[in-house]
This record gives structure tokens, C-alpha cells and sequence, in this order.
């Protein structure tokens, strides 16, 4: 399979594996976002996916353009982090590629990057100097000559999908690591994320319910691979919570990409 089309089955994939505790997946829908959403961007963003490996282009502008054609639909945001790491990926090829898409990066990228976050609804820190709603924002990205890696060295501390662009895509190679270990198929898939939850707090559940509730859901996750709690139980107590572990979900997207390209069998 080609690049766009590993980016099309790490999404379709990751969503579709059960039970990864707190997320929609084919047992669990949210009141204003159900799996059908998931999928629907799946297929949507394939023209970006085409043009960052067939043409190339500038990473900014193809954000951006994976944002807009996914979000037609009434689930809101959806893979707005995946595009985030998957972009660089595919422009790449792999890891390695990706880095030398994120180094080459500039302000006109980073101007793109902050268009598309305005289209979605991704929570920012109400101390952000750098509000994605306020036009002075874009006039500070150019005065102070940011590049979108810059903008992503920003966020860095408070976000892990940003941060995966300052440490070389660390989590994405363990993950697919991760992934090569545990065998094949859907349960690879569960396995992989419960090891990222279990070891990383989420900082999407971070800035939607606190740091406090990020440690513990990794703490709980912990517990099921010890054995001291039930997975299913602890995917309730999650769902029940609002507590959405979305980063370590756009991670492991990433993570199933590079795993793809490397032989990685997903229906064994």
C-alpha cells in the first residue's frame, strides 16, 4: 500500500480497536461524536494524504487542508493531532524523513498551522500568549520570524503531539515498536496504547480535566497491565468520566503508520 493509504488505514484502525479505555471505538460513541464521524474523516482526507505524497507541498498548508475537508461533518474535530504527526510522515516517508520535513518548517507553514486551528475546537491554555483566536497572534508569529517546529517548541511542554516534533517523534517510534512486540491485529493495537497510557500522562486529558486526573488515569492504566484492574471496568469508568485519552490515540495513529510501512500486519 502506498503512503496516503497507510495513513487512511492507521486512522480507520486505531479507531476501530476495542476496548483502548475513555475513547470512541466500534462499542463507544460520545452524545456528539460516534465512530461514523472517525471514519467519515478517514476518507475525507485522502486528497491531502495524495498531495503530500505525490506533489509534496508545504506541511502548514497541508494541515490545513486535512482540517478542512474533514470538517464537514457534525463530529467536530476528529484527527486534528493525527494530521499533526501524520502529515510530516507521509511528506517523509518514515521517522527519519519526517524530522527533515519538521527542520525545514518556516513562518508561512506556522501561519498555515494556526489557520487550521482555527478551524477546529482543540483546547488551548487560557495563559497561551500565542491565542490561535486572536489575530495579534499571527502578527507575533511574524515579527518574531516563527517557524511551525518553533510553534510546535512552544506547546512542547504541555502538549505530547507537539512534543513528538521536538524529540524526533519518540512516542511514534515506540508505539510502533510497541505494536511489532505484541503481535498482530487489533489486540496489538490495544496493547500498544495501553503501554503509552500506562507510562505517559495525557495531557489532552490534562487540559480538559487537570494534571491530577491525567497521572491517575495513567496510574489505573498501570493497574489493568498488572492485573489489578479490569480493562473493561476501568474503559467504563473512563467513558463515564469524560476522561479521553486523545493524544496517546493520535500517537498511536502515527505509530501504526510507521509500523505499516515496516511489514506490520493488521488483519492476522
Amino acid at each position: 500500500m502506498d503512503r496516503a493509504e497507510r495513513a487512511q488505514m492507521a486512522m480507520m484502525l486505531e479507531v476501530c480497536a476495542y476496548p483502548k479505555p475513555g475513547n470512541v471505538d466500534r462499542c463507544h460513541d460520545y452524545s456528539d461524536t460516534r465512530i461514523e464521524h472517525f471514519l467519515a474523516s478517514t476518507i475525507l482526507a485522502r486528497p491531502a494524504f495524495d498531495a503530500a505524497e505525490r506533489t509534496g507541498g508545504r506541511v502548514g498548508s497541508l494541515i490545513r487542508e486535512a482540517v478542512t475537508l474533514t470538517a464537514g461533518h457534525a463530529g467536530g474535530n476528529t484527527h486534528f493531532g493525527a494530521f499533526i504527526l501524520l502529515i510530516p510522515l507521509v511528506l517523509g516517508g518514515d521517522i527519519d524523513g519526517a524530522r527533515r520535513i519538521v527542520s525545514g518548517t518556516d513562518v508561512e507553514d506556522a501561519i498555515d498551522f494556526y489557520a487550521a486551528f482555527g478551524l477546529t475546537s482543540v483546547r488551548m491554555p487560557e495563559s497561551d500568549d500565542l491565542d490561535v483566536n486572536d489575530p495579534a497572534s499571527i502578527a507575533a508569529i511574524r515579527e518574531r520570524g516563527m517557524t511551525l517546529a518553533d510553534i510546535m517548541a512552544h506547546s512542547a511542554p504541555r502538549d505530547m503531539v507537539a512534543r513528538e516534533w521536538t524529540n524526533g517523534f519518540a512516542l511514534t517510534r515506540r508505539c510502533a515498536d510497541l505494536l511489532h512486540a505484541h503481535g498482530h491485529g487489533r489486540q496489538a493495537i490495544v496493547a500498544a496504547f495501553l503501554d503509552l497510557l500506562a507510562s505517559e500522562p495525557d495531557t489532552f486529558i490534562a487540559k480538559k480535566h487537570g494534571e491530577a486526573v491525567a497521572e491517575k488515569t495513567m496510574r489505573c492504566a498501570a493497574e489493568v497491565l498488572g492485573g489489578g484492574r479490569d480493562l473493561c471496568a476501568f474503559d467504563a469508568e473512563c467513558i463515564a468520566g469524560g476522561i479521553n485519552p486523545g493524544s496517546i490515540a493520535d500517537i498511536t495513529i502515527a505509530g501504526i503508520y510507521v509500523a505499516l510501512g515496516e511489514g506490520w500486519q493488521w488483519d492476522c
